[in-house]
């Protein structure tokens, strides 16, 4: 079924069908648990009433969170999968109240928000957030989150989570400017605004992998999990495009970032999306490839898992209602709702050279030259 939305709604300016996408991944993995996943989450949402009413919860389970868990942890222990999932109910409701903040005060509630969730992670029971259900929910899984990971994995999971507010404050800095990020800025707070540390300790959790840190935060293995982020947050963008068209000044999207780059449309620019996107696929099967050989236990389900990561992903936008039946478009969502994506198995843009995006061209400095 194709992406949904209601007569004398406004045009996409993108359309509704994306061009194909380069994919060397494996396609339809999903947890066997996935529906008990969802059912059990849903339970946990409705326990502690996280939305105020009827079409609030449907939006909000249209986020589809455990079918996200499931696609991307396709092999992993059902407990933690759990909690990520409930982590991520509650980690969009956030979001959707971040986009709903006025442009005025954007950067200093997401600043003072951030700084008081990093205290309650840190030191639970420091009542630095006000009383009612999101704080209520969110004092429930610190305190699960506690007693269920290791110091090391609390410490990466605090961690992810200061980045990724790190990224949306940046994000809404600029937004308070009233100013559109050039590519460069764009792409080097894109990893952050998607949360890739905060989800890849979970996905580590889930598949009881721990990379020794020397390996894990050595240059090729960072340059490797900054390059999967970059690729995921690339497809969100493109599947969110329709969701965000409505804001005005205009949201802080790849397309529009690089519309104005380019002095074109957001429509014209989806082929330097994808060539943006398809050439870091390259550059991340080569570098995974490399890093591949030389692998000790740990290390090799590390990259294994990043690819569950990106595949996962992608498949899941198609199908989530929150972006295949966009809540702009429609007054709930609609079931059964698809982009149909297709696929292709060359990339759009054949060029194995750095992108031309100085944040990210380091990347491809920790190919070997067997690699290059």
């Amino acid at each position: 079924m194709p992406p949904a939305y209601e007569k004398n709604t406004p045009p996409s300016r993108i359309g509704w069908e994306l061009p194909p996408f380069y994919w060397p991944f494996e396609r339809g993995l999903i947890h066997p648990k996935a529906a008990e996943l969802e059912e059990r989450s849903i339970a946990w949402i409705d326990s502690f009433g996280l939305y105020p009413d009827a079409t609030e919860r449907a939006w909000g389970l249209a986020t589809r969170s455990a079918d996200f868990t499931s696609r991307i942890i396709p092999y992993g222990d059902v407990e933690p999968m759990l909690l990520f999932a409930e982590w991520n109910y509650w980690a969009f409701a956030t979001d959707d109240w971040q986009d709903s903040e006025s442009s005025a005060t954007r950067t200093a509630s997401v600043i003072d928000q951030g700084t008081r969730l990093f205290r309650t992670l840190e030191a639970p029971g420091s009542g630095l957030l006000p009383p009612g259900p999101h704080t209520a929910a969110l004092e429930d899984l610190v305190t699960r989150t506690r007693a269920m990971l290791t110091p090391v994995q609390l410490r990466r999971f605090t961690e992810g989570v200061r980045d990724w507010v790190y990224g949306a404050a940046a994000q809404a800095a600029h937004a308070d400017q009233g100013v559109m990020p050039g590519l460069n800025d764009f792409a080097a707070m894109r990893i952050s605004v998607g949360g890739t540390r905060f989800l890849l300790t979970w996905c580590d959790a889930a598949n009881g992998i721990e990379v020794p840190g020397e390996v894990l935060y050595s240059a090729p293995v960072q340059a490797l999990t900054d390059a999967a982020g970059f690729i995921v947050a690339c497809d969100n963008d493109l599947f969110s495009y329709n969701k965000d068209d409505h804001h005005e000044p205009r949201e802080q999207n790849l397309l529009n970032v690089l519309a104005q780059h380019h002095g074109i449309t957001p429509a014209e620019a989806l082929p330097a999306a994808y060539a943006l996107r398809d050439r870091t696929v390259t550059l991340f099967v080569r570098l995974r490839e490399q890093l591949a050989r030389d692998a000790g236990e740990q290390l090799g389900r590390y990259l294994v898992s990043l690819g569950h990561w990106i595949g996962g992903d992608t498949e899941y936008h198609n199908l989530a209602p929150r972006y295949a039946s966009p809540r702009n478009r429609n007054a709930l969502p609609v079931e059964g709702a698809s982009y149909d994506i297709t696929w292709s198995d060359t990339p759009s843009d054949p060029s194995v050279e750095p992108l031309p995006v100085p944040a990210l061209a380091w990347w491809w400095q920790q190919l070997d030259d067997s690699a290059r």
